[in-house]
């Protein structure tokens, strides 16, 4: 496939940006098929937002709610809300359970 200069219009900031052919000879080599459907900082906002604590896909803060571990009564917080004051567990205290349970 030939590569060139393309000007791409980003799906998240609707701005137009540049795709020069060493980029596209660059994703094509590592093995993407289609071309950007956002520009740099939009995908850089995105790949720090789909990392744990670092945000979401959005950019937004996660949200996280308060827990009380039921193992060592340590508060923490979880990316999920427990319902009726139920407990949290560490999966390494779980596989513990497990062992000797």
């Amino acid at each position: 496939m030939d590569s060139h200069d393309k000007t791409i219009h980003c799906a998240d900031c609707e701005t137009d940006f540049s795709f020069d052919a060493e980029e596209d000879e660059f994703s094509q080599s590592r093995g993407y098929a289609n071309e950007p459907g956002r520009c740099p900082s939009g995908r850089n906002a995105g790949k720090t937002g789909r990392h744990g604590s670092r945000g979401n896909s959005y950019g937004l803060p996660r949200q996280t709610f308060p827990v009380r571990h039921g193992g060592c009564g340590k508060d923490t917080e979880v990316p999920f809300a427990l319902v009726d004051g139920r407990l949290a567990y560490y999966s390494s205290y779980l596989s513990k359970m497990r062992l000797t349970g």
